[in-house]
């Protein structure tokens, strides 16, 4: 007759543990920017992992920004690659060449309309009606109670706390859009998507 296992003090067979792998999976994003620094600067100042995000902000047009995204994403391996542009002054056709374009190449688009300050806006109010980046940049430093700089570096700590408003504004604003389109839909953005999968990642 074979020896008993050993028992634990609830007389319940004592083997040994096995080792568990409890590495946290982690997703590698490609963040490709219209603008060379406000995008950018924004989102690099997300609190994951340097690993997890590769941002560029490059100065191209929307067209221009897709076809390079996927240059880049050539170049790597990434588990999500993503454009971050806005309707501004492009063309309609410019606007949703680049929309279709980055549809064929399974690459997701953060958009604003008008422009990206949009998003910040939403993080202090619920905005339906149209407005120019140059009104929203002066909406913007009165609700800051200070000046706002285009490509100052501060603004994700600045709206940290207030995120959550900022992305139930920024679905309840898509949703009153029936069906979308994009090139009019104003204002209108797509960025909460973005900072979503992100957040994901933070510790």
């Amino acid at each position: 007759m074979g020896k008993r296992p050993l028992v634990n003090r609830r007389n319940q067979p004592a083997y040994k543990q096995r080792a568990v792998d409890t590495r946290v999976v982690r997703e590698r994003f490609l963040i490709v920017c219209e603008g060379e620094k406000t995008e950018r600067n924004y989102f690099e100042c997300f609190r994951v992992p340097r690993k997890v995000i590769d941002v560029h902000g490059l100065g191209y047009n929307t067209v221009s920004l897709v076809k390079k995204a996927v240059d880049l994403r050539n170049q790597d391996s990434y588990d999500q690659v993503w454009c971050v542009f806005d309707r501004d002054s492009w063309s309609a056709q410019n606007f949703n060449e680049a929309l279709s374009l980055a549809e064929r190449e399974d690459i997701k688009v953060a958009y604003s309309n008008e422009a990206f300050e949009i998003w910040y806006l939403l993080h202090f109010n619920y905005h339906t009606t149209a407005i120019k980046r140059n009104d929203c940049n002066d909406k913007l430093s009165e609700l800051l109670g200070k000046k706002y700089k285009k490509n100052q570096e501060d603004m994700y700590a600045l709206l940290e706390t207030k995120q959550a408003n900022a992305i139930r504004n920024a679905r309840k604003l898509l949703n009153q859009y029936t069906p979308r389109n994009p090139e009019r839909d104003n204002p209108s953005t797509t960025v909460h998507e973005l900072v979503e999968q992100l957040n994901r990642f933070i510790p």
